[in-house]
């Protein structure tokens, strides 16, 4: 594994999230470097309170940022929460970690973090839903509010669309459905559908790693970005190659990834989505942009408790 572990118990894995809110049961720490700083980075999840959220607080700096769609500063290549007032005030590349609490059911955790971005470890949330099953998962003394999508609202670039509309089927929570299209024959077209679940996550998202094209990695460098980028971390394609000596971990991670992505940004909607997300071609941008364009719509959506779930014997 990419990184340390610090205050590891025993692994705890639950496979449903419920009707109340979660946190975690114990804090738990991390290292690792940065995908595009490149630097050494500290990460600790530890519990929080009702309606606490999720808060990422730089320790270095002693300033919160909440994980919220208003706070995106910056899209290009992860998503980037910040005070806009104050460039220093920056945490990078949250959208792995914010996959893995929404993909778990987790509510509200804080994120202490000493720089500008959280670890990439292996590119993936895999690791990150190892953290959070080694901290464990406890559920708190209060409903879980989800954000009801009532009525479509849809966002466009180009040819590339997002769009959130009612869910299919009464309280089925979020269901998923991405496109991608690469010019690049290792890639190419690919297609996936997803019900979000805990068990749906764990299973086809959280071990999808984020890629690149090797033609494109000089530019990145030059500008001061994937500077800690690596085979380690990230699947680089050169036209109909992967170069990664493993290969692909599925045959679509790619649109695996871009999924996972879309968990991520649409995780700092403030609470859990009841839904049906749609797009093709969509990036950090665009999800952020759907998410502004749902929530400045008071009538496409509704705050709700959300319905008890059964939990398997």
């Amino acid at each position: 594994m990419d990184g340390m572990l610090h205050g590891m118990g025993a692994v705890n894995v639950p496979m449903l999230a419920g009707s109340h809110q979660q946190t975690l049961k114990t804090a738990i720490d991390c290292i690792g470097i940065g995908l595009h700083s490149g630097r050494r980075v500290t990460m600790r999840l530890a519990p929080a309170a009702l309606d606490h959220g999720i808060v990422f607080r730089r320790i270095d700096l002693g300033r919160d940022i909440a994980a919220q769609y208003a706070q995106v500063v910056d899209t290009r290549l992860a998503t980037v929460l910040g005070d806009p007032t104050d460039r220093e005030v920056r945490v990078s590349t949250v959208e792995h970690l914010m996959a893995a609490l929404m993909g778990c059911g987790i509510d509200n955790v804080l994120v202490e973090v000493d720089g500008p971005e959280l670890p990439a470890l292996d590119g993936s949330a895999g690791h990150l839903v190892f953290l959070i099953d080694c901290a464990g998962i406890a559920a708190q003394d209060a409903p879980r509010r989800v954000i009801e999508v009532v009525r479509p609202v849809r966002v466009t670039e180009g040819d590339a669309y997002a769009e959130l509309g009612p869910a299919t089927r009464a309280r089925s929570g979020l269901e998923l459905t991405l496109s991608i299209d690469f010019a690049a024959e290792a890639i190419g077209q690919q297609e996936l559908s997803v019900r979000l679940t805990p068990e749906s996550f764990r299973g086809e998202l959280a071990r999808a790693r984020t890629f690149a094209l090797a033609e494109d990695i000089a530019g990145l460098r030059a500008a001061g970005l994937a500077q800690g980028g690596s085979l380690d971390n990230a699947v680089v394609v050169d036209a109909g190659r992967v170069l990664n000596p493993g290969g692909l971990r599925m045959a679509d991670e790619f649109v695996r990834h871009k999924l996972l992505d879309a968990v991520g940004d649409l995780a700092l909607a403030g609470a859990a989505l009841s839904g049906r997300f749609v797009a093709h071609r969509s990036g950090h941008g665009l999800n952020n942009k759907l998410l502004r364009a749902l929530m400045a719509d008071a009538s496409a959506w509704r705050m709700r408790e959300a319905a008890p779930v059964a939990v398997a014997a």
